[in-house]
């Protein structure tokens, strides 16, 4: 009976280990997936803003405050990037919808604002999209304003010659964070869509 009893101790003693060490391996297996990281980011602070969406209503920085967001720079009379540029945000927009992911918003960025209008952008917009509830199209300010914010924030080279009504600009995405913060930039013309995708999921997994 001693015997027995010592085996049976032992038997239960090996079981036990057993569990605690398959839920040590899960719990690592949850952490290391709520702890997985953006590949090749970035932290480049934004500064705060507050300019005119397509609406002719106010937008900036604080109504994007806990939301992830995707930004990029366009405008209206682009004769080359822009228009694939802001189809390929319209396929964004509906990978967005179709994960139901509704803490994520898209801004593009005029770089021509004397032309862009808010009227001219919501015209130039719906070309793209029926459906603007999570994308704002921004101008309100002056040339320079938006060449130097584009530099100082998003690294992004913006330049209207004076005798072309052409902008140069740069042809990136840039995802943004809850605290405004660019963590990561991709190409707008040749968009890695699951990539972008799972970037995001990563940051509203981080804020859960």
């Amino acid at each position: 009976m001693v015997w027995y009893n010592i085996a049976k101790d032992r038997g239960d003693h090996v079981r036990n280990t057993r569990i605690l060490v398959l839920l040590a391996f899960m719990l690592i297996i949850l952490n290391a997936c709520n702890s997985a990281t953006i590949k090749n980011g970035v932290e480049w602070p934004i500064e705060d803003f507050n300019y005119t969406d397509q609406d002719n209503k106010p937008f900036g920085l604080a109504e994007l405050k806990g939301k992830v967001w995707v930004a990029n720079f366009i405008f209206t009379n682009c004769e080359t990037v822009c228009p694939p540029i802001t189809a390929n945000m319209a396929r964004i927009q509906k990978m967005i919808e179709e994960e139901d992911l509704d803490q994520v918003e898209l801004v593009s960025f005029s770089v021509d604002p004397e032309v862009d209008q808010p009227e001219v952008l919501k015209a130039f917009a719906e070309n793209f999209t029926e459906d603007l509830h999570n994308w704002h199209f921004l101008t309100g300010y002056v040339q320079k304003h938006i060449e130097q914010f584009a530099k100082k924030n998003f690294k992004t080279q913006v330049y209207k010659p004076e005798d072309s009504d052409q902008v140069i600009h740069g042809t990136d995405l840039f995802l943004v964070n809850q605290k405004g913060i660019i963590v990561k930039y991709y190409s707008a013309l040749d968009v890695p869509y699951e990539e972008l995708l799972s970037d995001i999921q990563i940051l509203l997994k981080q804020s859960d």
